[in-house]
């Protein structure tokens, strides 16, 4: 029996009545003569040993012993608990490391030169060594690794000794170990970094040790990582405790971990998360001055951890963002009940653990007060229909912290019903305005984040009116002119998304005539002025889509204006920067539209030579790379159709090197993977030029398989479908150009599917119906019905003449479909 129980030690609480004989030696040292004194390491044994007395351990304990009295006790412990099943012993006080030796200092340690330290300290191998003796099983937990004990104290009242010099060869905290056969080791810190005192009566280890090493159900090493994420998080990843284990592989048939604490089980989950992965989580959680649990929580529940860096990063900073908003609000927002306002205080204490369930569990429990009270209480029905619209506000917020949607939009939902009840009631203040606002804004937000864009539509619809309404009541409030371009900005990026460009550019127009007035009233207002900057970009976006490219010129060159200017006067800023370059891109492609090659290609330069001049070659900052990579690639297809085929493959280079470099430092960044796609088709475009078809091929083959897999992975995605659509049509060219025309048609007809399917879909699209021009052609090209293909490709080409969207650049296609059906004999009366 014994050897079952050595090979699966489990903690458990005393009333298991285990058959085995559990021992435990206690140390605790903080009376210290010549080095730094502690406050809590006596008080931390002390918590330790009731601990491990509730456990069933036979405790031997000992305070502010010399060495020699260190040495003894372990004699002694050796003798009194020999035979033992488990044997544990705890140190707390100071440790350091010598020459590659872990090393715990007793009260009379002598620092005053190496070699004293040396015969004044006890290594860590005198515990191994006589915890092993003991019992087949051993444990040795170290909360030794303390603020440095030789450095000056920093505390005013003078409790630290006075700083030594020592050699290199000796640091503070302890070192790494080995792997001990049935041995475990458990450190309050990571190897050669110290740990926290503590500034209340516990160390934060030992506070840890303490509260977890009784959980029942879990295996030892389980336990001690309870206790690792426990301080890891409450430190904010200041301090990570580290455990080397040598006990045999254990398995265990039940999941006991299920039935723990939802705390509990997402501490168990942080352990396992790659370090890049808490390196995000830190910073992150910096940046926005928030632990790091709730990151955690929405990191592990929200199905995050799979994206890639960059999609992870966002949704990470999302949770953040929606973490933030929703504790300062459990903050503010006050409650007539007292009852309501300590259940939202426990919510908020609950969130800050990383406990959702328990968080929402909470602002339930108050919802629920508020509800009873305004069904029986009619006199306070408006106050309690606020304070329970607010609460379920709050509860949308927190679920939306961990990224879980669904539960978010449903508490968003009851919350804007309620407001909507009883707005227009005499006691309906600004302050519920405001508030009603927030709570439409944060449903429409993540309607759109869940790709429901019709019912987010919707809602900033809602959100807009009121909006309009309340700024129309006053039009020299600010705040509420702020408010309205802001909705503006949402409802036509919305409708962007939804295929309707005239709605969409109507209210970009809308939006753009308040910023240019907010922006006006206060020049150096930076965020204003970038507002003012996205609305004319937004615009021109939409503009080119339409056809509308003089138009969109203006509304770029609009934003050039503005980026310059900003550039001027904040040359740090990173987004001000971006913009700038934007902009160039944007007007340089627009020139490569109308046909104006040479013009084209010097903006192209241009920018290339901005990008070097404002981040060189370092590589930290990926969105500069990728802005270079791009315009290389602009640079090589301009120079292609200019002839330039030996200097459009050598920017081909440079541009596919930048793309795979980016795409493989993050692979399942869809964006990157777009953009290798995009690097890979130019470099085949000039090896079809150069009559190089086999490398064309190997290019566009390269290219279609990022293609097929981008268009697989996100179906709705129309970018990566019309992509796909691209794809065949190059894999159909060079095999058309190689003789292989059944293979040709075969890459055309998949395309032609793509193609009409989005044309259809919207019908003003002028890049969608272009490209379907490109495929009929193509088809009629290898032989395919070639009268019928010309002609759709014709009567294409002639309505998006007739509308003003065809571009200068593709003039020449009318002319060439005339060509091919004069050539025919079919060029039909009607046109």
């Amino acid at each position: 029996m014994r050897i079952v129980f050595a090979a699966i030690f489990v903690v458990v609480t005393a009333s298991a009545a285990f058959a085995e004989r559990r021992v435990a030696l206690v140390f605790g040292a903080d009376r210290y003569e010549a080095i730094r004194p502690l406050a809590n390491a006596v008080n931390d044994a002390r918590a330790v040993e009731e601990a491990l007395d509730a456990l069933g351990f036979e405790v031997f304990s000992e305070a502010n012993r010399d060495l020699r009295r260190m040495r003894r006790a372990l004699e002694d412990f050796a003798e009194d608990a020999a035979g033992a099943d488990v044997a544990l012993i705890f140190f707390a006080g100071h440790g350091v490391e010598v020459a590659g030796e872990n090393r715990l200092l007793p009260t009379d340690a002598d620092a005053s030169s190496l070699e004293a330290l040396e015969a004044s300290s006890l290594p860590l191998e005198e515990l191994r060594r006589t915890a092993a003796e003991v019992a087949d099983i051993a444990l040795i937990v170290l909360d030794a690794c303390r603020n440095d004990p030789f450095g000056a104290s920093p505390d005013p009242q003078g409790r630290g000794a006075k700083a030594l010099r020592l050699p290199a060869t000796v640091k503070p905290g302890l070192g790494r170990l080995g792997r001990a056969e049935n041995t475990l080791f458990a450190f309050s810190a990571a190897p050669g970094e110290t740990a926290a005192d503590g500034e209340g009566d516990n160390s934060p280890f030992t506070t840890a040790l303490a509260k977890y090493l009784g959980t029942e159900g879990l295996e030892i090493r389980s336990v001690l990582t309870l206790v690792q994420q426990e301080v890891y998080d409450r430190s904010r990843g200041a301090q990570l405790p580290y455990v080397e284990s040598g006990l045999p592989a254990l398995f265990f048939a039940s999941e006991a971990s299920g039935d723990l604490p939802e705390r509990e089980r997402l501490l168990l989950a942080m352990a396992d998360l790659s370090p890049q992965m808490r390196e995000d989580v830190e910073r992150i959680a910096a940046d926005a001055g928030m632990p790091l649990a709730p990151l955690y929580g929405a990191l592990i529940g929200g199905d995050v951890a799979g994206l890639n860096r960059e999609e992870r990063t966002e949704k990470l900073r999302e949770a953040a963002a929606s973490f933030t908003r929703v504790r300062d609000e459990l903050r503010t927002l006050r409650s007539g009940d007292e009852r309501v306002t300590a259940l939202r205080r426990a919510a908020e204490e609950q969130l800050a653990l990383g406990a959702f369930d328990g968080a929402r569990a909470k602002l339930s429990e108050a919802a629920n007060i508020d509800a009873t009270s305004r069904e029986t209480l009619k006199a306070n029905y408006v106050e309690r229909t606020l304070s329970e619209a607010a609460t379920h506000y709050l509860n949308g917020g927190a679920a939306a912290a961990e990224l879980k949607y669904q539960l978010a939009i449903a508490d968003y939902e009851k919350a804007a019903a309620l407001y909507a009840e009883v707005d227009g009631e005499q006691t309906f203040s600004e302050h519920d305005h405001f508030q009603y606002l927030r709570v439409l804004w944060s449903l429409g937000e993540t309607l759109e984040t869940t790709g429901n864009a019709p019912a987010a539509f919707e809602t900033f619809g809602v959100l807009h009116e009121r909006v309009r309404e309340l700024a129309s009541s006053d039009p020299t409030d600010v705040v509420w002119q702020q408010n309205l371009s802001a909705a503006y900005d949402r409802l036509g990026n919305i409708q962007l998304a939804l295929g309707d460009l005239d709605a969409a550019l109507s209210t970009f127009e809308q939006g753009l005539q308040i910023a240019k007035r907010l922006a006006a009233s206060e020049p150096q207002n930076l965020t204003r002025q970038q507002t003012l900057s996205a609305f004319h970009l937004s615009k021109g976006d939409v503009q080119v889509l339409l056809g509308k490219r003089a138009a969109a010129k203006i509304s770029f060159n609009e934003t050039l204006a503005i980026s310059k200017k900003l550039m001027v006067e904040h040359p740090e800023n990173r987004g001000v920067l971006h913009d700038l370059i934007a902009a160039y891109q944007r007007i340089a492609n627009l020139e490569l539209a109308q046909g104006d090659l040479p013009g084209a290609l010097k903006s192209y330069m241009a920018i290339s030579v901005f990008i070097y001049e404002n981040a060189g070659d370092e590589w930290d900052d990926p969105t500069m790379q990728r802005n270079r990579s791009v315009v290389y690639g602009n640079i090589a297809r301009v120079k292609s159709r200019l002839g330039d085929l030996e200097d459009a493959l050598r920017y081909n280079i440079f541009s596919v090197a930048i793309a795979e470099r980016l795409a493989a430092s993050d692979p399942g960044n869809a964006r990157l993977q777009h953009d290798l796609l995009a690097a890979y088709t130019t470099v085949g475009d000039v090896r079809t030029a150069r009559a190089e078809l086999a490398d064309a091929a190997v290019a566009y083959g390269d290219g279609h398989v990022i293609a097929e897999r981008l268009a697989t992975s996100n179906p709705d995605h129309v970018g990566w479908q019309r992509g796909l659509a691209i794809s065949h049509g190059k894999i159909g060219d060079v095999r058309k150009a190689q003789g292989d025309l059944a293979g040709a048609l075969t890459a055309y007809e998949a395309g032609l599917a793509i193609a009409e399917r989005l044309a259809a879909a919207d019908p003003g699209n002028s890049e969608w119906l272009r490209d379907l021009v490109v495929v009929y052609f193509q088809m009629a090209e290898a032989g395919s019905e070639p009268r019928e293909n010309y002609q759709k490709a014709l009567n294409i080409i002639l309505k998006m003449q007739e509308s003003g969207i065809l571009a200068p650049s593709d003039a020449s296609i009318l002319g060439i479909l005339r060509g091919r059906l004069e050539g025919l004999g079919t060029l039909e009366a009607a046109e």
